[in-house]
């Protein structure tokens, strides 16, 4: 038997979806478990009960087979990326960034500082993991060393970053909602300003109240971080060069894995040049194991011994994991079941908006998949919206905000668990520090209730 075979009733969808639910909110969250075990678990339970339902198991497999399949592209970047981080360390380019950062940068506006800058290269690039794994890993050291609080740090980089992918036409994730909802992508791009300004305008200020009071940072500290910095890398603009490539490759519109790639043999020739010692058999090491730091300061050792595809494994399986629960419960039809009737009963803006939003964060909650929580809430409410006389543009703003910048904040989310192993802060210490984040869907919510900024369908 075959999905198309069986009937699924919206309680039975339901219960599914509040046991798969609670068995990763329990075991990660009550447990503090690895989220790779519930999820295994949640995927255990879903399988048998299509299994009880009559479904095959060449049909199973074909739903763990469609999930994955929409992950291999962010898979290949993850692993780039762990390769970036180690080269980039080795090469000086990390290490540099961190001194030229500690001679510019404000104890008193380093939050906003952070925030504004990884906002500038996210924009660039179009990809809040590239601006975490290179500039944020940089950022994160200064701050540590200025005392401030990792999460606190963490949230900066994060709000940044994604700030930055809402202002770029090369986010995937915008170029993801324009298409499902049927409009331009600079349509798209102007209408989520009415959300993404105000929560970056706003976050802007509370991250320059939050650093109040590092004014006095203990500047002999800085020194020896300093020191220790000149003193093991290759500390000049040349290492800049890698920063430099992706901001041309940008402009140049060239792929996200080309970029990562070039980049990679850049850094790499950078990391050997400097060296001028490195075997093959060391350069490999880094590349597979991640960059060891002996500096012989233990803050800075800890914050450079990274990166590496071994680093990205761990993310690689969940990530697996994650799409092969997601695939199961959108090829059973759970969570269009569930969200389908919801949709079709909303009688208003606010409580269409609100469902919505509430649909987008209930899909990362569930798959933990980015792209997921735009294209499932995106077909589920398009006829709807256009039912009630809003715009597409509208919808697409939606799914941005409770789509695309929520799955940052879930501990078994792709994104919130790159950011978590990337900066080695876990997801929900960070995650009240994401100011933008959270703002984006208040400010969705408002455009509903004042009708500011929530077009409307032309007469």
């Amino acid at each position: 038997m075959t999905r198309k075979n069986f009937k699924l009733g919206l309680v039975e969808a339901a219960l599914i979806l509040i046991v798969v639910l609670a068995i990763m909110g329990y075991g990660m969250i009550g447990l503090k478990l690895s989220p790779q075990v519930p999820i295994l678990l949640a995927m255990t339970i879903v399988i048998f009960w299509a299994k009880i339902k009559g479904v095959s198991w060449d049909d199973i497999n074909d739903g763990i087979q469609d999930g994955i399949s929409k992950g291999i592209i962010p898979i290949v970047m993850f692993i780039l990326i762990g390769v970036m981080i180690s080269t980039w360390i080795a090469a000086g380019t990390i290490p540099t960034l961190m001194v030229y950062g500690f001679k510019a940068l404000n104890a008193r506006w380093f939050l906003p500082t952070v925030f504004l800058v990884c906002a500038a290269v996210g924009a660039a690039v179009g990809s809040c993991f590239t601006v975490v794994s290179t500039v944020g890993i940089a950022f994160f050291g200064i701050g540590v060393t200025m005392n401030f609080d990792p999460a606190l740090i963490a949230g900066a980089i994060v709000s940044g970053g994604i700030f930055g992918d809402k202002l770029s036409p090369l986010s995937e994730t915008n170029n993801l909602s324009a298409a499902v909802t049927d409009v331009s992508l600079f349509d798209h791009m102007k209408t989520i300003l009415w959300s993404t300004l105000p929560a970056a305008l706003l976050a802007t200020v509370i991250f320059a109240f939050l650093g109040m009071g590092h004014d006095q940072a203990d500047l002999s500290r800085i020194s020896i971080t300093v020191a220790a910095l000149n003193s093991n890398f290759n500390v000049s603009f040349f290492t800049l060069i890698p920063i430099i490539l992706i901001f041309i490759c940008a402009f140049l519109k060239m792929g996200a894995i080309p970029t990562m790639l070039l980049n990679v043999l850049i850094s790499t020739a950078l990391m050997v040049l400097n060296s001028g010692k490195l075997s093959m058999k060391k350069v490999s090491d880094i590349i597979i194991k991640g960059y060891v730091a002996h500096t012989g300061n233990k803050e800075v050792d800890l914050l450079l011994s990274r990166g590496g595809i071994d680093s990205m494994m761990s993310t690689v399986a969940l990530i697996v994991l994650t799409l092969a629960l997601g695939g199961l419960l959108v090829h059973f039809g759970l969570v269009a079941t569930v969200m389908e009737p919801l949709a079709n009963k909303l009688n208003s803006p606010l409580k269409l908006v609100s469902a919505a939003l509430a649909a987008c964060i209930g899909v990362n909650l569930f798959v933990g998949e980015q792209f997921l929580s735009i294209i499932l809430p995106g077909r589920a409410f398009k006829q709807t919206f256009q039912n009630r006389g809003l715009s597409a543009v509208a919808l697409g703003r939606v799914l941005e905000d409770g789509g695309t910048v929520i799955n940052y904040l879930v501990p078994w989310g792709v994104g919130g668990v790159f950011i978590a192993n990337t900066l080695g802060v876990p997801t929900l210490n960070y995650l009240p520090f994401t100011l933008f984040i959270l703002l984006c869907p208040v400010f969705s919510l408002l455009s509903a209730i004042t009708g500011i900024g929530l077009q409307k369908e032309a007469a």
